[in-house]
Formats: structure tokens, sequence, C-alpha cells
């Protein structure tokens, strides 16, 4: 991974993208939104609505973009920057191989010229070595200084002028640097560039292990980030949304009406808990828990449609809370199909080990992606109970008993069907 003479560990994640490169520990410093700076913004009921520039706009976008890849970061372990191309039938993709194709031809056609045309390959030198540059760390000065040298553009071009640049020479100079530079699982690659003689296609193949070199950097960095980042990400996120509620005063509103929410359903609940208690004083004002109030307000999340915006605060995790809502209506549609089975089928799954696991395995793959909206769950349930059927008979028969009426089958498929049912006392219970 990066070169450096005095293995400075320090410096080895210090650069990445902007998005994380600024989060020092001045930037991680604690700002409570109950500051007098940040409750200004929360009450506009006295001042009139500001208006929002499109350099504000932009700031508070790119403030939630930096937040989102820090949190994805620091929350999940299995994120990292993956190289992913273009498919070969889509627009992009052909107009990609078309712009690449003339570029290189015209590359070739200006190398075989008597004398050669060396500009177009001296642009691509000079990008080459940036890029060889930027994957050292700062105290690698020794093999700074030797790249700066070898690939001295003024240098190279005072050799094109008398038609004595060493083209195929400074071509494995680069592979060799890369070589040093690179990962282990890069070494491969680095025997094909090896193995590579046209001139133009060693060229166009070193930009693409220099792309994937660029890759394993971003991601050796992200890993050395994330222990850093998950120790400091709550004060992070704090200072990043009062970045944005300064630019942006409306920008946490549907997070406060998520609350208001909560609160309210909790006073609700306290009034009914009030009114069914004949005794109770209902003079004194009700005393909410804070901690019941955002459990009540997470919970929601679980039964949350999300054809409305999350609120903000939980953007970051709208997928995780998406995968964690899909769970679990499968767990509850899964809980039903049991409990409709064990009740309508007792006797015939009595001989039936595991019956609850193979009734799971029947279910999931066919429930798989329920929460798309293409997805047809009464159908999918009428699937369910036809295998399930199907299951119990085939036991039945192996055991030489009777298998089950056709009575028997259309009511057991009819009560699961029902199951999407609005109001099904089941799907209630369950639920």
């Amino acid at each position: 991974m990066p070169l450096n003479d005095d293995q400075n560990s320090d410096s080895e994640s210090s650069r990445i993208s902007e998005s994380t490169a600024a989060s020092s520990d001045s930037e991680y410093s604690r700002q409570s939104f109950n500051s007098d700076s940040s409750s200004k913004p929360s009450s506009p009921a006295s001042s009139p609505p500001k208006v929002i520039t499109f350099d504000e706009l932009m700031a508070a976008a790119r403030n939630l973009t930096d937040l989102t890849l820090a949190h994805e970061i620091a929350v999940n372990a299995n994120f990292c920057i993956k190289h992913e191309d273009f498919p070969q039938n889509s627009l992009a993709g052909t107009v990609k191989q078309i712009v690449h194709k003339a570029f290189w031809d015209l590359l070739e056609s200006e190398l075989n010229e008597d004398p050669p045309e060396y500009e177009h390959a001296i642009k691509l030198f000079e990008e080459i070595k940036e890029i060889l540059l930027s994957f050292l760390t700062p105290g690698a000065n020794r093999i700074r200084n030797q790249i700066c040298e070898v690939l001295d553009t003024d240098l190279i071009r005072q050799q094109a002028e008398h038609n004595a640049v060493d083209i195929h020479g400074l071509a494995n100079y680069i592979i060799n640097t890369m070589g040093k530079l690179c990962a282990p699982i890069r070494d491969n690659d680095i025997k094909q560039l090896k193995a590579t003689n046209n001139i133009v296609e060693l060229l166009r193949q070193i930009f693409h292990v220099l792309d994937l070199m660029k890759m394993d950097m971003a991601n050796y960095t992200i890993q050395n980030l994330r222990p850093y980042l998950q120790r400091n990400l709550v004060d992070y996120e704090r200072t990043k949304f009062q970045e944005i509620l300064e630019e942006t005063p409306s920008a946490l509103d549907l997070t406060t009406e998520w609350i208001k929410e909560s609160i309210e359903d909790e006073l609700s609940s306290i009034s009914d808990e009030s009114s069914s208690s004949p005794g109770a004083d209902n003079s004194s004002k009700p005393i909410i828990s804070p901690t019941l109030v955002l459990n009540n307000g997470y919970l929601k999340l679980l039964q949350w449609d999300y054809r409305k915006t999350i609120p903000e605060t939980l953007i970051t995790d709208e997928v995780r809370l998406q995968e964690l809502r899909e769970k679990l209506n499968q767990l509850k549609i899964i809980a039903c199909v049991c409990l409709i089975t064990n009740n309508m089928l007792g006797a015939a799954i009595v001989g039936m080990p595991d019956f609850a696991e193979q009734l799971k395995r029947i279910s999931l793959p066919l429930l798989e992606g329920m929460n798309k909206k293409t997805f047809d769950l009464k159908e999918a349930l009428k699937a369910v109970g036809v295998q399930i059927c199907s299951k119990v008979n085939r036991s039945l028969n192996e055991r030489g008993l009777p298998t089950l009426s056709e009575e028997v089958e259309s009511n057991l498929m009819g009560q699961i069907a029902h199951i999407v049912e609005e109001n099904n006392p089941i799907s209630s219970l369950i639920g």
C-alpha cells in the first residue's frame, strides 16, 4: 500500500475525498442543538421566513453528502468502493467506448509518424506522474523525487524535439513503480503489463490498473478511517446537522413533526389510561418520558410508509430501516401462517418433526421482496398454501395416513390468503 520511508501510519489515512478529509478534532467539537445559535432558527414564528440562496442550498447538500458517507463508513463494515463500468449495450457505455477508441487510435497514429509526434503521449506521462504522486504519503520523499526526476515533462519535451524519447523505458519505469506501490491483489495485473509489447495498448492498460489502484487506495483509507469515525460519529453528525440547520433552518422539519406525533401518541395513551381509572387525578399535567417518546417514534418506523420522506436525521439509515421493516413483515406473515396451519392441521402434522422450520423454508423464498410495489402478496400467500398442503400430503402418504380432504385444503389456503385483508383478526393479533 502507500509507500512511506518513515512508516508514518498516521499520515496513511490523511487523504480521502473532501467529505472525510475535514474530519479533524476541531470539526468534531460538540455543538448542542439547544445552544443559542441553534435555537434561533427553530422559532420562525417571530420572524419572516428566510429565503435560501442556491449557494446555501448547495452547501447544505454537500454537508448531507459528507454526513451520509461518514455514517455509511462507520456503521457498515462491508462498505467499500467498487470498480463498476457502464454496461456494454448502454448508451453511456457505447459513447465511452467510441471516444476512448478514437483517442487511442489517434495516439497510435501520432507515434507511428516519421518523426513521431509525442505531445499527447507527454500529457499522458504527466497525468501518470500526478497519479503516482497521489499514492505517496508525506514522508516518502525519496521516491517522490525519483518520480519527478524520471517523469519530468520538460525534459521529455526536449528529448522529443531531438527524437530521443525512450518511451518504452519510461513505461517500464512506471510499471516498476506501480509494482512497488500497489496492493498484493494487483501483482497479476502488473505481470500482464510487463508482458504487453504494444506501447499504445500498454499505456491504455497502465491507466486501467492505475484506476484500480486508486480504488484500492480509497478502500485502504476507508479501512483506516473507520475506527476513528466510529469513535467520533456522534459529535461529527451533531456538528454536520448544526451546519445544515444554519444553512437551511427548515432542514429538520420532518424530524420535528415525527417527534411531535410520537408525543401526541403518548399523551393520548396516558389520557386513555386516566379515563379508564376511576380514582385518577385528571387535573395534573402528564409527565412524558423522552425515552418513551423516542422508542415509540422508532417503532413507528417499522410500519412507515416509505413513499413518504423519512425524518431527516434518519435518511442515512433509510435502506437499513426498510430492510428491517421487510423482515418484520415477513416474520409477521410466517407467524400467521404457522398459527393458522397448527390450528387447522394439528393432528395431521403431529408426526412431522421441525414442521415450523419447514414452513419457514417454504414461505421465505415466496415472500422475498414483499415490500415492493409490484409484489402481489395475495398470490404469494396462495402459493404458500399450495406448498404447505403438498408438503403435508406427502408426509401423510409416507406414513400411510389419509391425505387432507379438498374441503380442508380449500379452507387452509383461503384463511392463509385472507391474512392480507384489513382488520384480519389473526394478523392483528400477531401484529
